[in-house]
């Protein structure tokens, strides 16, 4: 079974300040013309999104030299609310976890995270603070952000969350997808 945990472009959640998404059709069947093509404008870090290194490390890496191991593979999905801290990311043993619901990242729950993790994703449009992005990705901990968790109950999967290819980009949207881990039988 797969669940799509991505948010829509268009209708989804934009961090204060970001640019919100749009897009017009520069050419359109409705209009006569002989197809549809769409353009469209909008920040990096828009809905379901990762945010590369560049984003908070000078120098870090950029979105399409991030490795693409990092967003496929075994993973956690478990729900936290408040802050979070390090004793409660006890006995997860995937190597990427996903955040489901309102919760805090602290920074000792970061640096924990960036020694037992090599992914991190939350439902907020951001994983924390400043500086809690500054550990993750200086330890080049892959972070997503915006992700859609609602109607997916806690467990391991299999995330696929890949960043679009956009060069020298501090973020990129992603198309994230978990897939059920088959029971054998």
């Amino acid at each position: 079974m797969f669940y799509d945990i991505t948010q829509e472009v268009f209708s989804g959640r934009v961090y204060p300040g970001d640019t919100p998404p749009s897009f017009s059709r520069a050419q359109d069947m409705e209009r006569g013309d002989g197809c549809t093509v769409t353009d469209i404008a909008m920040c990096a870090h828009n809905g379901t999104h990762a945010d590369a290194p560049a984003h908070f490390i000078r120098g870090g890496r950029t979105a399409e030299e991030f490795e693409l191991s990092r967003f496929a593979g075994a993973c956690a999905v478990r729900s936290f609310t408040g802050v979070l801290r390090p004793e409660m990311l006890e006995g997860i043993g995937a190597p990427r976890l996903l955040i489901k619901g309102a919760c805090i990242v602290s920074e000792d729950a970061a640096k924990a995270m960036r020694e037992k993790f090599m992914l991190v994703g939350v439902e907020a449009q951001t994983v924390g603070s400043p500086q809690v992005h500054k550990i993750l990705l200086g330890a080049e901990v892959a972070v997503l952000e915006g992700l859609a968790l609602g109607g997916v109950p806690e467990g391991k999967y299999e995330l696929f969350a890949f960043p679009l290819k956009l060069g020298g980009a501090d973020g990129a949207p992603v198309r994230a997808v978990l897939r059920t881990l088959e029971v054998e039988t």
